[in-house]
């Protein structure tokens, strides 16, 4: 019972571990190996976030082709109305929160949608498959193929909103009424400066936390629930629960980049509507 314990707990924790590059000295840290320098990068999911990125181009490049197509009065196919559907879904959802006309909030937005999404959606790879590819052919088993269960990832993706909110907090504000109201605002006398300052920050830092910890906070736990369903069961047994958690987990995919999509337009909205949407 011990052994199996251990084997277990081994099992979870080789599942758990990222294929880390040391830049100070330029190699691969083994997984035996505890480096907590700041100097380390997870190239697992640097590597995949680029390739569901590439992916997702390449895709949306092929619909472009398509839709060139149709003005030479050809008719489209399932292909071009698969992609049609997604690109009115998010241009109707965006309009409603941003109706200003933008070379950048749309196309943000679908970027963030289809970007998350797929790498949410490489949790449905069985979690044994990729580190086996890897290691027969790159002597390589540890590896992670979620790039949004990696927090660094995550953080990455809320900080280039936080880079956009508070760009458009300068540019539809203008930089006086933006200093203006983090000194001024909610108590507007210069007493209370400080505490504004407090409040206000807070409360600006506070939205890209939020979007990065409830992005990883639920796509780790999924992956964890499909690591505890193979440790647990027995091979032959697990897709019971492997194939109904997978149908929910597709539809938390779906929820967690529509969430973080929609949260981030909003975040960037705000700093609009104040002052009439000038843009």
């Amino acid at each position: 019972m011990i052994k199996k314990t251990l084997e277990s707990k081994n099992y979870i924790l080789h599942h758990l571990q990222h294929l880390q590059f040391d830049l100070n000295k330029f190699e691969i840290i083994s997984p035996e190996t505890v480096n907590n320098s700041f100097w380390v990068i997870n190239l697992d999911s640097i590597f995949f976030s680029l390739i569901l990125g590439l992916l997702f181009l390449i895709f949306f490049y092929i619909c472009k082709i398509k839709m060139v197509k149709i003005q030479h009065n050809i008719v489209p196919g399932k292909f071009q109305l698969f992609c049609e559907l997604i690109i009115n879904f998010i241009y109707k959802n965006v309009q409603d929160i941003y109706p200003k006309k933008s070379i950048l909030i749309a196309p943000l937005s679908l970027t963030i949608f289809i970007w998350i999404f797929l790498m949410n959606c490489m949790d449905l790879i069985p979690i044994d498959l990729i580190p086996y590819i890897s290691n027969k052919i790159f002597n390589i088993s540890t590896i992670r193929s979620v790039p949004s269960a990696d927090l660094n990832i995550t953080i990455s993706m809320s900080i280039i909103i936080f880079v956009l909110i508070i760009f458009y907090h300068i540019k539809n504000k203008k930089f006086f009424n933006f200093i203006k109201e983090f000194t001024l605002h909610p108590f507007n006398h210069f007493i209370f400066i400080p505490f504004n300052l407090i409040i206000e920050i807070t409360t600006l830092i506070s939205k890209p936390l939020s979007l990065s910890l409830r992005l990883f906070g639920n796509i780790y736990s999924g992956g964890i629930i499909f690591i505890l369903i193979n440790t647990l069961i027995p091979s032959y047994y697990q897709w019971i629960l492997n194939v109904p958690w997978a149908i929910l987990h597709i539809l938390i995919s779906l929820l967690q980049a529509f969430i973080f999509m929609m949260l981030s337009i909003v975040y960037i909205s705000i700093t609009s509507k104040n002052n009439n949407l000038k843009n």
